[in-house]
């Protein structure tokens, strides 16, 4: 028994920083693809897409001082797990006439870490480094 909790215990202080299903860590780095149009962190400022610091629970097309679409301003999505895994891999599909001009993402585990790392960054830019 002692056995069992001492390996429990190692395990738990082991393991990489995983949230849901992701990898924080290769998150930050799956990131990088969204740099281009999107910043994060502490002096984060709307670029051709808006600030992306406290995403989930944001309602679509409310970012302070960003110029979005219509189509953005009147989806009524909330951004959550699911909303932003349909809308990742295929924005123009999920919302027609959204000024995001991205292939998508079609890896799974692409879409599990990047999903991680933006689930852990706070409104303040919290957890962009």
């Amino acid at each position: 028994m002692k056995l069992k909790i001492a390996f429990a215990t190692f395990a738990a202080f082991a393991a990489p920083a995983f949230a849901a299903d992701g990898d924080v860590a290769a998150g930050r780095t799956a990131y990088n693809q969204c740099r281009p149009c999107h910043q994060i962190g502490a002096d984060a400022q709307n670029s051709v897409g808006p600030v992306l610091n406290g995403v989930f629970g944001r309602k679509a097309g409310e970012y302070k001082d960003y110029n979005y679409s219509d189509a953005n301003k009147g989806s009524g999505l909330t951004w959550d797990e699911a909303t932003l895994r349909e809308y990742l891999k295929n924005p123009r599909a999920k919302v027609p006439g959204t000024k995001m001009i991205f292939p998508g993402i079609t890896r799974e585990a692409q879409m599990d870490n990047i999903i991680a790392f933006l689930k852990q960054l706070k409104a303040n830019g919290d957890g962009a480094e």
